[in-house]
């Protein structure tokens, strides 16, 4: 399969470039930043996906995970209409056969900031109208919404030891998402599923839905 993969330069995007490449996919990347990995099969585009005009012609990819994002940095310029500039380059064509955006727990939540939860609530929506649209080639599309995940971008919070004790007071499973289980979720959503399409998945070790506290009186 030939993969496209958005922000490939560190993190999430990072680790499933190379989970893919570890299956025998041919994979892309674009990042505003150059790449370390080295490999025959990987192809690296430093590119800004805010600006369409910068996108190279990639021809016939057959999946696309729209990983890249930032945070408060031009958010919705980035998050969501540089995901749509990606998107609309090169999912609408025939050999596609599943696009996952990367959305976030905060388009479900609303919390963090404003333009990052408004961002990833529009990439969210846009999912769904994505699908709808791809659904003649018998594409799959969705997204995920992640909660906490082990990255070296979150590592404030995880190494120190106050923020870290507020957040698992709030997380009923008591830990968060290692990248190895992201790439999981990944390649089981755009490579085994095919009959799932428009569903955005909540990810996050139960911090949103199980967090209920139901009162009656003795």
């Amino acid at each position: 399969m030939k993969v496209l993969i958005s922000g490939t330069s560190k993190g999430i995007g990072l680790a499933l470039a190379n989970h893919f490449l570890k299956n025998n996919h041919e994979v892309y990347g674009l990042d505003i930043l150059p790449s370390s990995i080295s490999n025959p099969n990987y192809h690296h585009y430093q590119v800004d996906i805010s600006k369409k005009e910068t996108l190279p012609d990639i021809r016939d990819i057959n999946i696309l995970i729209n990983n890249a994002g930032v945070q408060n940095q031009n958010d919705i310029d980035v998050n969501l209409k540089g995901t749509i500039n990606v998107t609309k380059k090169y999912a609408f064509q025939k050999e596609i056969k599943s696009v996952l955006f990367n959305a976030s727990a905060s388009a479900r939540s609303g919390f963090e900031f404003a333009e990052y939860a408004a961002s990833k609530g529009g990439v969210v929506a846009y999912m769904k109208n994505v699908a709808v649209e791809l659904a003649k080639y018998q594409a799959t599309v969705n997204s995920i919404s992640l909660g906490g995940v082990l990255t070296d971008s979150n590592e404030p919070v995880i190494n120190d030891k106050e923020s870290w004790k507020k957040i698992m007071d709030v997380t009923p499973l008591k830990k968060w998402m290692s990248l190895d289980e992201v790439c999981d979720w990944v390649y089981f959503l755009t490579i085994t599923n095919k009959s799932m399409s428009g569903q955005d998945i909540l990810i996050d070790n139960g911090e949103l839905n199980l967090n209920s506290t139901f009162v009656w009186p003795k």
